[in-house]
């Protein structure tokens, strides 16, 4: 199945529209990137900054504790039975909050203070992991064994029934071979946390929304522009291919009037000539006349005018030597057909071009020099003509040059629109002013280089012809 091919309006519009939308995208998705960088960044600092207070808190927290049986358990001994009691008493009461409270373990494991928790007193906890995997009672004993520490793991909220995670802060008493700590829950820094990332998840979405609506009014605003410029080039486009029409009409009624006018003033009365000698030549030979014969030649030197003005007149049509032998020798020939109608002295200089042109390119230079050599004739006066064809880097040039009064510029008359839409529609330039020396009219015309066929291209097409 083929493709329908876009239009030009269509085209446009996807060339405009395109590098925008890429434009947009790649903004959204690095302010997108930027922005969850810089709240990831944010939020990081926050859990960190709480996390930090609550690790203070901590600490304070079993300082005060340590502070309520430092004296019992300085003045006991290792194995004073009576003194661990009271120091495990002390500790079961110091709760707060809803949640908070202090735990014990002994060295092998065994939980010996859990006042929120106490189920697991009197058993023996070494090994405990949390539902992650994580180790809980090992490692406070390994922190206490040290000296003291913090560790986090999830476990269950008293005042929820919920497992979530929780910091604890342990110190070890050596001669007891204990594991003394409290913990405080970090579901509200997690909260916290969620809570700002769904606000980044919504300001990110809000500027996704801004972005969206800037790029669709820019694209609106394009396909508007767009469609304004479509309309306004259509609409001048159809009154150009209007006077377009109308002038190629008034061309073809010029031209037809013009051959008609040359058939009638010419071909006609040249023919109305031959036939009454023709007339006389027969009414002189039935009276055996001798000037019958005379009369006959007449007729055949009428006929061999009225030849020649029809080669005249096809060759004003369209010149064979131009597709024959090239623009050189047309152009001379037209320049020799001036020189001999109107006694104005034509300087013709050219090179050799081998026929290298292609025939749109000779077409439109050889009118252009017809339509020039005209436009002198009929308005400039003047007393010299100087025409000149070359081939250059950039193409070809025809430049016409005369020491007359000068012509009218560039859409005054038919026949200068006419010059300057044939250059045009070979990507050509026409240029019209003041001749070098300053009177004068100078007409250059131009075709680019892709109007220059290669030799073997020219030969072809000579071949071809023949």
């Amino acid at each position: 199945m083929r493709l329908p091919r876009p239009s030009y309006g269509q085209s446009l519009f996807l060339l405009a529209t395109l590098p925008l939308i890429l434009a947009v995208t790649a903004i959204a998705l690095l302010v997108t990137q930027q922005s969850e960088r810089a709240a990831e960044r944010e939020i990081a600092a926050l859990e960190s900054a709480m996390i930090d207070a609550k690790q203070r808190e901590l600490r304070n927290y079993v300082q005060l504790a340590r502070t309520a049986f430092i004296t019992i358990y300085g003045n006991a001994a290792p194995d004073d039975a009576a003194a661990k009691l009271r120091v495990t008493q002390i500790l079961s009461a110091m709760v707060y909050g809803q949640d908070g409270f202090f735990f014990v373990f002994d060295y092998e494991g065994n939980a010996l203070v859990a006042p929120r928790h106490t189920w697991l007193i009197g058993r023996n906890w070494a090994g405990l992991e949390d539902r992650e995997g994580v180790d809980v009672t090992d490692t406070l004993v390994d922190l206490a064994r040290q000296g003291s520490g913090y560790h986090s793991y999830e476990w269950r909220k008293p005042s929820t029934g919920e497992e979530t995670t929780i910091l604890t802060y342990v110190i070890g008493l050596q001669d007891w071979r204990w594991a003394i700590g409290t913990g405080v829950f970090l579901d509200d820094i997690l909260a916290q946390a969620a809570t700002a990332r769904a606000e980044v998840r919504e300001r990110v979405r809000a500027q996704f929304l801004t972005i969206g609506a800037i790029a669709g009014a820019a694209l609106l605003l394009v396909f508007a522009s767009g469609f304004l410029i479509t309309v306004r080039e259509r609409r001048l486009a159809d009154a150009k291919l209007k006077q377009l029409t109308q002038r190629v009409l008034d061309t073809q009624e010029e031209e037809r009037g013009r051959v008609a006018r040359e058939l009638h003033d010419g071909i006609s009365q040249l023919l109305v000539g031959i036939r009454f000698k023709l007339e006389l030549a027969r009414r002189l030979t039935a009276k055996g006349d001798p000037k019958a014969e005379e009369a006959v030649e007449s007729a055949v030197d009428g006929l061999q005018s009225a030849i020649g003005e029809v080669r005249r007149i096809s060759h004003d049509l369209r010149p064979g030597v131009l597709d024959d032998l090239g623009l050189g020798p047309a152009l001379k020939a037209l320049c020799e057909a001036f020189e001999a109608r109107t006694g104005t002295p034509v300087i013709f200089r050219t090179v050799v071009f081998r026929n290298r042109l292609d025939i749109d390119a000779k077409t439109a230079l050889y009118r252009i020099a017809q339509e020039a050599l005209t436009n002198v004739e009929r308005h400039a006066g003047a007393s010299r003509v100087s025409v000149r064809v070359f081939g250059h880097r950039s193409g070809a040039t025809l430049r016409i040059e005369d020491d007359g009064t000068g012509v009218a510029q560039p859409g005054g008359g038919m026949g200068l629109r006419n010059m300057a839409e044939r250059i045009e529609q070979l990507d050509g330039k026409l240029t019209i002013g003041p001749g070098t020396s300053g009177i004068g009219t100078l007409v250059e015309a131009t075709v680019p280089l892709t109007h220059l066929l290669t030799p073997d291209s020219a030969d072809a097409t000579k071949h071809a012809a023949e």
